[in-house]
């Protein structure tokens, strides 16, 4: 049974939710008391422990899951007149990173059954222009890549995962992330660990560590430490401002000790429905396999989902849908594809409430609720 002392908590009315530890609150007091609200040692001491964490080098720590996807694809020089592989059915934050650097998106298709693209997939999109894989690791799930990974760096083309919904989750005896490709992680609100907002990239080498921390200062290539000693400072590339502030790092450092809390909790409720769902007809439950993931998601596939959608709302009952397929949405129509599983998906897809703050009781409204929708 997961509880939450709070009486307020949000319950199944709700589709996501940040879950704190209770240590958030004055981590961040403590920035604030020391007047220093920027970039600063905290967000370098949340960069070492995620490194740490994950088992690699380096961790270079930025605004957004977003701005993570930006500056990886610019670090290694992707950019105009080259093409991304991008499945359609993820966010739309993924696709504006790679329209952000001048390249264009090339949708590919996914596995009905987990939502992610697959090796077959992929080298079935490669082109001569194709510059990057960009695989959604989708609701926590990993995306193996191992079979293709050699002829995909023969011809020059990088891996860079969307790992958004997957920090904590797992390849093999490692985790995402390190497993040597650039991996960009979200630290968002409802994430499975939060900074409030903020992302962080894991490079492969120094040299993109290093342009990465160039990139999120400006061009600046001198630390804050640094330019407080010198009269001047040197600008030598393109960059935005997309340093993580001390703020948002000192939530990220309060969560991180509770991880492995997070990822029991999570596997649990997701687990939950697994069970609860099986006794119910007209739906399919997709695939994170949590013994590997920490969910992220969870979702059913059902034929007639508009339909159940609106009742379960009108019940008070927080389901979603993540997400409408990025190939359909008017602003990426010139990059349109024949993606048949992905349409499929993309109407039938029901995301169900998930967030630590649910009780078995919760989970067992929710299916009731569902079970009377389907009927």
């Amino acid at each position: 049974m997961i509880t939450h002392t709070d009486s307020s908590r949000p319950d199944a009315r709700r589709n996501a939710s940040p879950y704190l530890y209770g240590e958030e609150a004055a981590a961040v007091v403590d920035v604030l008391k020391s007047g220093q609200y920027g970039h600063t040692d905290v967000t370098e001491r949340f960069e070492r422990k995620v490194a740490e964490f994950l088992g690699v080098r380096d961790a270079v720590a930025v605004t957004s899951g977003t701005a993570a996807l930006h500056t990886a694809l610019l670090a290694t020089g992707v950019g105009p007149g080259r093409e991304v592989i991008v499945p359609s059915m993820t966010f739309c934050a993924t696709v504006q990173a790679v329209l952000a650097v001048g390249a264009t998106p090339r949708f590919v298709d996914i596995d009905p059954a987990t939502l992610c693209v697959t090796d077959q997939l992929v080298m079935e999109a490669v082109t001569d222009r194709t510059a990057a894989v960009m695989p959604v690791l989708f609701g926590g799930r990993p995306v193996d890549l191992t079979r293709v990974r050699k002829e995909l760096a023969a011809r020059n083309i990088v891996i860079v995962e969307d790992a958004a919904h997957a920090f904590g989750s797992g390849h093999g005896t490692r985790r995402v992330g390190a497993t040597g490709d650039l991996t960009c992680f979200s630290f968002g609100p409802i994430k499975n660990l939060t900074c409030g907002q903020g992302g962080i990239v894991i490079p492969r080498t120094r040299k993109e560590a290093d342009t990465i921390r160039r990139i999120r200062l400006l061009g600046v290539v001198q630390s804050q430490a640094e330019r407080a000693t010198t009269t001047s400072y040197r600008v030598e590339g393109f960059g935005l401002r997309y340093q993580m502030s001390g703020i948002n790092a000192a939530i990220g450092l309060a969560q991180l000790p509770h991880f492995e809390d997070t990822a029991r909790a999570r596997r649990h409720l997701w687990r939950s429905y697994r069970r609860a769902l099986a006794q119910l007809d007209g739906l399919t439950l997709v695939d994170v396999d949590p013994d590997r993931s920490v969910p992220h998601l969870c979702q059913v596939r059902i034929p007639h989902r508009d339909k159940v959608f609106t009742h379960l709302r009108a019940q008070g009952i927080g389901v979603g849908v993540h997400y409408p397929p990025n190939h359909l949405q008017p602003a990426f129509s010139p990059w349109r594809r024949d993606l048949p599983a992905t349409e499929q998906a993309g109407a039938q897809i029901l995301t169900l409430p998930f967030h630590q703050h649910l009780t078995e009781a919760d989970i067992d409204q929710v299916v009731t609720a569902l079970g009377q929708a389907l009927n």
